[in-house]
């Protein structure tokens, strides 16, 4: 079975940080894995007797004093996470299922869950025989610094630094600055453990805990767009699919969106559609043409750049990212605070323009022979 190393390198400032790995075992027809706490021995959990059923072996593997490294072995995995947590252990549960076990992962949108709070974080990735693709992803919330370093077998490496180690504090404080500029609810996504912040959410998982936040937030914005692009006018919006369907053209007419591909048109989105970017209008349908118009579309509406180009994702540059009112103001400072301004803080955070600069903090390569990951920001 083909194996990669992870080096896990512990900044955390803590000697009680753990590691966790959780995906899909590709050479093992996608079974569940955990890998257990010797950081070498797969776990491919049976089916529990019951939901909310606990593991059966310890998968916590230990980090470490500050500034030591942990090597790591995984086979190919699909939709893995990279988990740490510091000063504690994670909880993960089993749920059984038609044909098996189903992982129920940590929460930080169930203030029930038992690691809700505790100081976690994740990053993603997914090793294949294609290539080992991995992200830092803050589409869900921010807490603690995670940085990657992705080497070939070449020799070659590619960086992406995160956070530094105070940015959490940064993306707090900025959310505050932001509410009291336009009193939204920003600093409502700020959440604390006695007086200390202990992670910022997404607006998405935000109105999860406080389904009232932001409501109507891009409304005006929406009938903005309707408006510009309004059958009446000349205006014409085109967003090239970067897929096989090439450029496509779209006007607005009785309410809505309809698109030169027969058969595709969108309703006006909600702010949360758009905080989503996966339910009314943008919900995926595996058409694979619609898929990818939803995705530059609902990017554009996170970047509020829609009534600045006409032609999207490439008639624009990352400078015009959220410069306009509303927008989400969650993801242009988490860009702002990250050291070379990347991650990806909105589920399609990856739209960029042909040949135009990654925002969604990846690296990847077909040939890879180290993915060395920091957790604590202070290495960077």
């Amino acid at each position: 079975m083909a194996t990669l190393n992870f080096a896990l390198r512990n900044e955390s400032g803590s000697n009680n940080t753990f590691a966790y790995v959780t995906g899909l075992a590709l050479d093992q027809n996608n079974a569940l894995f955990i890998l257990r706490s010797d950081g070498r021995t797969g776990y491919y959990p049976s089916k529990p007797p019951g939901i909310l059923s606990n593991l059966e072996y310890d998968c916590g593997i230990y980090l470490g004093a500050p500034g030591s490294t942990t090597y790591i072995t995984i086979p190919h995995l699909a939709g893995a996470r990279l988990w740490f947590v510091r000063d504690n252990k994670l909880t993960f549960y089993l749920n059984p299922t038609p044909t098996g076990a189903a992982l129920v992962e940590p929460s930080v949108s169930n203030p029930s869950d038992p690691n809700y709070n505790l100081n976690w974080a994740f990053c993603e990735f997914t090793w294949n025989n294609a290539q080992l693709y991995a992200n830092l992803s803050y589409v869900d919330f921010v807490s603690l610094p995670i940085s990657m370093t992705l080497t070939n077998a070449s020799g070659g490496t590619q960086t992406v630094h995160g956070l530094p180690a105070n940015g959490l504090d940064q993306i707090c404080n900025a959310l505050k600055a932001q509410n009291d500029r336009d009193h939204a609810g920003w600093d409502q996504l700020v959440i604390q453990r006695n007086g200390v912040n202990l992670r910022a959410l997404s607006p998405n998982l935000g109105k999860i805990l406080n389904n009232s936040l932001f409501n109507n937030y891009y409304d005006n914005y929406v009938n903005q767009v309707w408006g510009y692009y309004d059958n009446n006018t000349s205006n014409i919006l085109t967003i090239n699919t970067q897929a096989a369907a090439g450029d496509v053209t779209a006007k607005c007419a009785g309410g809505v969106m309809y698109f030169s591909v027969p058969g595709i048109s969108y309703a006006k989105p909600s702010t949360a559609d758009i905080f989503s970017n996966s339910s009314g209008p943008f919900a995926a349908t595996g058409n694979s043409t619609r898929d990818a118009i939803t995705a530059r579309l609902a990017a554009a509406f996170n970047r509020t750049t829609l009534l600045l180009n006409k032609s999207q994702p490439n008639g624009e540059s990352v400078s015009q990212y959220y410069n306009a009112s509303p927008t989400n103001h969650y993801s242009r400072i988490c860009h702002s605070v990250s050291i070379d301004t990347r991650g990806y803080a909105f589920p399609y955070d990856d739209v960029a323009p042909n040949g135009g600069p990654d925002q969604s903090g990846s690296v990847y390569d077909g040939n890879p022979s180290l993915l060395t990951v920091t957790v604590g920001g202070s290495s960077n």
